[in-house]
């Protein structure tokens, strides 16, 4: 099980680093192109900052254990909410707690936020992802071909949406 909190610099930001990992491919891969590499206390302090986004860390209920990050961009009054900067600790993949982490930002998102849809980027390379995106009902609406270089080598991206399911279809008569 799970439990999301907001994200707080001082006690999330170093695991958050150390999770990103020793190259710019690991920053690309978890933030795009938004921060600079290598990523720095600087950086983080303005990511932290930006009201724009709500950050959060995920739980490990169990454990008490600080498992995954990622951010929401709800845009004011509302409307298509983009998802971004999803990571689960290394040594805490595999273990079923991305799926964990992402049932219970979608039911947040759908239930309390009462967003329309999710949209979310993930770059083709990273199959675990996409896959687990998919099996979530994530479908791809846009290829960003070549859209990224990174260590000389061409990334392309693929552009999510998840929208939010509709009420209930009335019972057929009879």
């Amino acid at each position: 099980m799970i439990t999301l909190r907001d994200f707080d610099l001082a006690r999330d930001g170093a695991a958050l680093r150390a999770w990103v990992g020793a190259s710019r491919a690991g920053l690309v891969t978890w933030a795009g192109t938004t921060f600079d590499w290598p990523l720095d206390d600087a950086q983080l302090g303005g990511y932290a900052a930006d009201a724009r986004l709500r950050k959060f860390a995920a739980v490990e209920t169990a454990t008490g254990t600080t498992v995954g990050h990622f951010s929401l961009g709800v845009p004011p009054g509302g409307g298509e909410t983009r998802l971004g900067r999803v990571m689960i600790a290394p040594e805490a993949r595999g273990r079923g707690l991305a799926r964990a982490m992402l049932t219970e930002l979608v039911r947040y998102a759908f239930q309390d936020l009462r967003v329309p849809s999710l949209t979310l980027g993930v770059f083709t390379h990273n199959t675990r992802a996409r896959h687990l995106y998919e099996s979530l009902g994530f479908r791809t609406h846009q290829v960003l071909a070549d859209c990224v270089e990174v260590d000389g080598t061409p990334w392309t991206a693929l552009e999510m949406r998840l929208t939010a399911p509709g009420p209930a279809a009335p019972a057929p008569a009879g």
